[in-house]
């Protein structure tokens, strides 16, 4: 028990001051962002492949600016198409036509009438100045072709507007982690607890918890792996699956010989370079759209020998209160200096209780058997008086 009688506090040795803790770019972000960076790809294929996708996942002013070029480049593309077929048939001012000439046109004279006829044909606004007189054939080809096309243009737009709009992505911003990460004991159990929060009143249904712990290390071949990446499992006390969302919890992992964190102590920690990087699957109960909510750890946000504060309270109205100021807060506690000491304690005092309480076989005595054998009786009764005297004398 010695790592349990010696336990660290932020008062204890300090790391060396030659050492620095390593301080890494982040792979993720606290809100979720992955930093990654491709290069020497085809930016314009990957475009094309999957327009839909790429279109919504560009950000606001990129989609504005999109909507506004769609628009005014069609009914730019199509006014020149309409000029084209005023000027074939010699329905311009420039070209004198005759008193008894048949427009396909009305009121079509130049490249500006012919913008506005497009605008108008488009935006079906009919201001009834400008018609189509039905004298060309091509004229009638050209309006139902723009029609569609505008129709088109109006359903892509308005449904590129709807699906950022109702991104999961929104959803998983009203979830919040805490800010740090704490190693305390836990139930008698070294563990590494963090927090997370819904921060809307409806519930994320069948959510799912779990964390990668992303380092870089060398195999056994001599290859480095710069990002490799180790499954840290996190629970609660109802479970790990199908989370009851309705308040903050705590989430906590048991570092034991399995855990990647067994070999790290207090001082080793600051000194470390990983990430821990924790993911929250779930589904909205309002949309039913599933969403995904990601935060990450560096050693620096780990604190060793701290627990949370409290933050859920009963008032005197029978309500359940969440004092979210507290959310991130933590006091030191005392707690074992490393694992691996922690770990070879308890488990030398468990053996040894063991060992000092060996089960013993006890028999059970049947009065019927001992009403029809007169000698065992007797037997029974010196037995009796010999743990009497026995208990008497000491």
């Amino acid at each position: 028990m010695g790592a349990l009688l010696r336990p660290w506090l932020p008062s204890g040795p300090a790391p060396l001051p030659a050492l620095r803790p390593r301080r890494a770019p982040r792979l993720v972000s606290k809100d979720g962002r992955c930093n990654i960076e491709l290069v020497h790809g085809e930016r314009l294929a990957f475009f094309l492949v999957d327009v839909w996708t790429a279109v919504v996942e560009i950000r606001w002013r990129f989609v504005l600016l999109l909507v506004v070029l769609a628009f005014t480049g069609s009914w730019f593309f199509f006014s020149l198409l309409w000029y084209w077929i005023a000027r074939s048939n010699g329905d311009l001012e420039s070209q004198n036509p005759t008193e008894g000439h048949a427009r396909c046109i009305e009121n079509v004279h130049g490249l500006t009438t012919a913008f506005l006829y497009s605008l108008e044909t488009q935006t079906t606004i009919g201001y009834g100045g400008r018609t189509l007189t039905g004298h060309c054939g091509g004229s009638v080809a050209l309006l139902v072709l723009q029609s569609l096309v505008g129709l088109f243009i109006n359903c892509f737009m308005c449904g590129v507007v709807l699906a950022k709009l109702s991104l999961p992505r929104k959803r998983a911003r009203t979830v919040a982690f805490s800010d740090r990460a704490v190693i305390c004991l836990k139930k008698g159990r070294l563990c590494l607890l963090l927090r997370v929060a819904n921060l809307r009143k409806t519930l994320l249904i069948g959510s799912h918890i779990y964390g990668k712990l992303v380092r870089g290390c060398s195999t056994a071949d001599g290859e480095a792996l710069i990002l490799d990446q180790v499954d840290v499992n996190f629970t609660v006390d109802a479970g790990k699956d199908n989370l009851f969302f309705v308040c903050p919890l705590t989430l906590y992992h048991v570092i034991d010989r399995a855990s990647p964190f067994y070999e790290l102590s207090a001082d080793t920690l600051p000194l470390q370079d990983f990430e821990l990087v924790v993911f929250l699957d779930g589904t909205a109960e309002s949309t039913s759209s599933t969403c995904q909510v990601r935060t990450s750890y560096t050693p620096q946000e780990v604190m060793w020998g701290h627990t949370f504060l409290p933050i859920i309270s009963k008032t005197k109205t029978g309500k359940y209160r969440v004092d979210f100021s507290n959310f991130s807060r933590s006091v030191p506690v005392n707690t074992p200096h490393c694992a691996v000491c922690f770990c070879a304690d308890v488990e030398q005092t468990v053996s040894s209780c063991k060992h000092l309480h060996k089960p013993q076989k006890q028999g059970i005595d049947n009065p019927g058997f001992m009403e029809n054998n007169p000698d065992l009786q007797g037997r029974r009764r010196i037995r009796n008086w010999t743990s009497l005297f026995r208990i008497d004398f000491l």
